[in-house]
This record gives C-alpha cells, structure tokens and sequence, in this order.
C-alpha cells in the first residue's frame, strides 16, 4: 500500500506505519482499528488513562506494565497489545493518540474510504451518524468513515472536515459572524 508523505513525515505516522504494514501482513486490520477505538474511547473516558499516556513522570517500565493492564481489560488484539508494550519501551506513549488518528487515516485509505472529521456540541446518535454518513457519501461520490467527537464550546450544529473541506455550521461560529457583521 503506498502511504501518504504526510503521515510518514511525523514520529506518530512512522508508528502507525510500521504498525499499519504488520497488522495487513497478518490480515488483523480489522482487529487492530478495534483495538485502536478502544484506546481512543479509553483516553477519552478515562481521566487516568489520559494522565498515564501524557505524563512524563510515568518511566517506560510502569508504562508497559500499565499498557499491558489496559490492553487486557479492554480486549485488545495480540498485535495492538505487543505495539502498546514497543510505545512504552520506546518511550513514545505520549504519541498513542496521534498513532491512533494515522492508523484510522491509513486504514479507511486501505478501504477506499474518506475520513471525515465531526465536532459536535452533544454526542450524536447512530441515526443522525448514518444520515451524516450518507449525505457526505452522496456528496464526495465514495464511502465515509464518520470520526465523532464532542465539543460543549460550539454549542451547537456541527462542524464537519472531509478532505480538505471544512463545513462549520456550528452555533458559535454563526453568533461571531452575527456579532462581526452588528460591529459594522
């Protein structure tokens, strides 16, 4: 698979590369890219977790022990589990969510997908995330892979990143340009 220059250009993209290129040899991309969304959730949801991967004061031997806890608890692959133990002992567990993002790019890019970024004020339900879906498949001509997340500060609407697209249909955006356009 030819991978983009941008991803390799970074440390992360080199990970999620070299990790990319195992997981298609051993036909567990799939099995990885679950792994890999639930370390995201994971970061997401765990204030702990977080704090493990971005704190400098956890030395790489209690990273790997606590990568190999987590990568238990939530199921993770042997592939995703042998790759979070290489992060902690390269002491490069600082990086985990920017592999995350390159792996999801290179994998919906194995897949002939576009991914597409979503910012929304509240969590958006699996019916709203498929009619989103199939409005921007329409739109791009290709399958979509919906990346969500959410964010209180743009109070409303969405803001949606396809490509290099950025469609901000958000409540903030809206109450600036109405705040710019009263100044004069």
């Amino acid at each position: 698979m030819e991978t983009s220059g941008g991803i390799q250009a970074s440390l992360a993209g080199r990970y999620a590369s070299a990790l990319f290129d195992l997981a298609r040899d051993e036909r567990q991309i799939d099995a990885v890219s679950r792994s890999l969304d639930s370390l995201g959730q994971a970061l997401a949801d765990s204030r702990e977790f977080h704090q493990l991967v971005t704190s400098p004061l956890v030395d790489r031997e209690d990273a790997g022990k606590a990568f190999a806890a987590v990568g238990a608890q939530i199921g993770a692959d042997p592939i995703s589990t042998n790759f979070l133990g290489v992060l902690a002992k390269n002491g490069r567990k600082s990086k985990l969510p920017s592999v995350i993002a390159a792996f999801r790019k290179l994998a919906a890019q194995h897949r002939g997908e576009t991914t597409a970024e979503v910012v929304s004020a509240h969590p958006l339900g699996d019916d709203q995330i498929a009619r989103l879906k199939a409005q921007l498949e329409k739109r791009i001509g290709r399958n979509v892979a919906i990346e969500a997340r959410t964010d209180p500060e743009i109070l409303g609407g969405l803001i949606v990143k396809v490509e290099s697209q950025m469609i901000d249909a958000s409540l903030k955006t809206k109450l600036n340009r109405l705040a710019q356009a009263m100044k004069g």
